[in-house]
């Protein structure tokens, strides 16, 4: 998997870090069990510091995407991603609803909204960018 960070975002770099590891683990790029290099590797590899790496790791671990041994090291949790919870939608639907309300702003009509998300969805399930 390869790692590209916008240095000139606004997105902080733990969070470019993290939604990486989230799409390779979408497209199957980064399968259960799979092996990811070591926070002090990976800080090294990329050129940021090594505690944006553990701040990204972390998280994913919390939320159920990673597994951290001390001996294993990091990998993509053996077990799968947990499935869609009532709170995952509930956080899914609160974070949507100012993307809604900014497109709706800018007369972005329904349908296209769909359309985007659609062909997102289907880049992610079955390749493409």
């Amino acid at each position: 998997m390869f790692i590209e960070l916008d240095f000139e975002s606004e997105d902080p770099i733990y969070l470019q870090l993290m939604r990486q590891i989230i799409e390779g683990i979408a497209k199957k790029e980064l399968l259960p069990g799979d092996a990811l290099p070591s926070v002090r590797s990976l800080a090294a590899d990329i050129g940021i510091n090594l505690h944006t790496v553990n701040k990204a790791y972390q998280q994913l671990k919390q939320e159920g995407f990673l597994q951290i041994h001390r001996q294993k090291g990091v990998m993509i949790h053996p077990d799968g991603i947990p499935k869609a919870t009532e709170a995952y939608k509930m956080a899914l639907e609160k974070n949507l609803r100012p993307l809604i309300a900014e497109s709706i702003c800018r007369d972005l009509k329904q349908e296209d909204f769909s359309e985007i998300c659609e062909r997102i969805f289907d880049n992610l399930m079955h390749g493409g960018n």
